[in-house]
């Protein structure tokens, strides 16, 4: 048993402090600071995730109940919720952007060999947005509609282990086919999204880098048939075409042929009208990867039931993107933890341990390690028993 260090500081031990050191540097983070430095406040809002604390009230609380821990958790000073609220609202929030990136590109290269639905060679990403919204009166700065605000969270998901390969935070009126301009996509991989990032001259750009894509038609799409492939009805593949756009705009925008895939689901019976610049997939493989594009739903659901990212520690833009980006490396973080330690247990159970036993001093691996609970019995020959066991 390990009785020097915490669960919590076993946790941070995975993170990589000296390039934190550096990105801190740079947008000069800790200047004019006294007590809660850059690396204890991600430490405070990492213990506000992995235990569910949602207000700076219950932070400060939860950490001055175990005063002799602290300091072994990367504690030099006690945490008072006003020096917290301050850090929150002055202190960067590119710092944490920055400091996620990192961690993502960490995990991913540990993901990098798993496999998921479609064997294929090359890399598969999805894009998707969701909305978390917020209180109109509190967060005026987030105009999403006349009655609401929110805020915004872009990801591209790779789907080889569920690790956000990027991310970015906007406000809710933030049109999500603008994100296709800020994306650096890679030569040879393939990017699924819904028919909202439908935008024929985005498009174009993405297959002159040599990238693919898999993308849902709007209704009716203004296209000729150039030529037909032979397809197999009875998978759900109607009609698997080369088409060439007609809108004299459309024509400017994307003036190379596109591969039009019909499927109906056998299923539900729904059709669906699919994209795509990849010539030599199957129809079929097409459709599955559409399919798994849901992984990204399933993304956002978990982070929303398993992240603090409801109830905001400030009402500020910059407090709301630093508790955002600070959830996301605490969620990437346990996700690189869980992956070298090589535990079978779920990113859902791994959380759920941690959050009560997060002051215990064990080690890491067998507190996460699930196994049956066992009670021992009494073998005195003189002792009576109520139940039968």
């Amino acid at each position: 048993m390990n009785t020097g260090k915490t669960l919590f500081a076993q946790i941070m031990e995975f993170a990589p402090w000296s390039t934190f050191s550096r990105i801190v540097e740079r947008h000069q983070g800790n200047a004019r600071t006294r007590t809660l430095s850059c690396a204890e406040h991600f430490r405070a809002l990492a213990f506000a995730q992995l235990t569910w604390r949602d207000s700076l009230r219950d932070i400060e609380s939860c950490l001055a109940s175990q005063p002799g821990k602290l300091y072994g958790m990367g504690f030099r000073h006690p945490i008072r919720r006003s020096t917290l609220a301050d850090a929150n609202e002055s202190r960067p929030w590119q710092i944490w952007e920055e400091w996620a990136q990192v961690l993502i590109r960490q995990a991913r290269q540990l993901y990098a060999g798993d496999s998921f639905a479609v064997e294929l060679d090359e890399a598969v990403y999805a894009l998707d947005s969701s909305l978390i919204d917020l209180c109109r009166t509190l967060f005026p700065w987030a105009t999403c509609q006349t009655v609401k605000s929110a805020v915004k969270l872009h990801t591209l998901l790779d789907l080889r282990g569920s690790i956000p390969a990027y991310v970015r935070v906007t406000k809710g009126n933030w049109h999500d086919v603008n994100l296709l301009d800020h994306l650096a996509f890679e030569p040879g991989s393939i990017y699924v999204m819904d028919r909202g990032y439908l935008d024929f001259a985005r498009l174009f750009a993405m297959h002159q880098t040599g990238a693919h894509f898999i993308i849902r038609a709007k209704s009716p799409l203004k296209a000729d048939r150039v030529y037909s492939a032979p397809t197999d009805r009875q998978a759900g593949v109607i009609c698997d075409q080369r088409v060439r756009l007609t809108l004299s705009r459309s024509v400017k925008r994307y003036p190379d042929l596109l591969r039009r895939v019909r499927y109906k689901d056998p299923a539900t019976g729904r059709t669906l009208v699919f994209l795509t610049n990849h010539t030599t997939l199957p129809s079929l493989t097409i459709c599955d990867l559409y399919r798994c594009r849901w992984q990204v739903e399933i993304f956002f659901k978990w982070v929303k039931q398993n992240l603090c990212i409801k109830h905001f520690l400030g009402t500020s833009e910059n407090a709301v993107k630093t508790q955002i980006w600070c959830a996301i490396a605490t969620y990437v973080l346990i996700a690189i933890l869980k992956k070298r330690l090589h535990v079978a247990a779920s990113l859902h159970t791994c959380l759920q341990i941690l959050s009560v036993l997060i002051f215990e001093k064990t080690t890491i691996s067998s507190a996460l390690t699930a196994g049956d609970c066992t009670f021992a019995r009494d073998v005195d020959p003189n002792q009576l028993f109520l139940f039968d066991i």
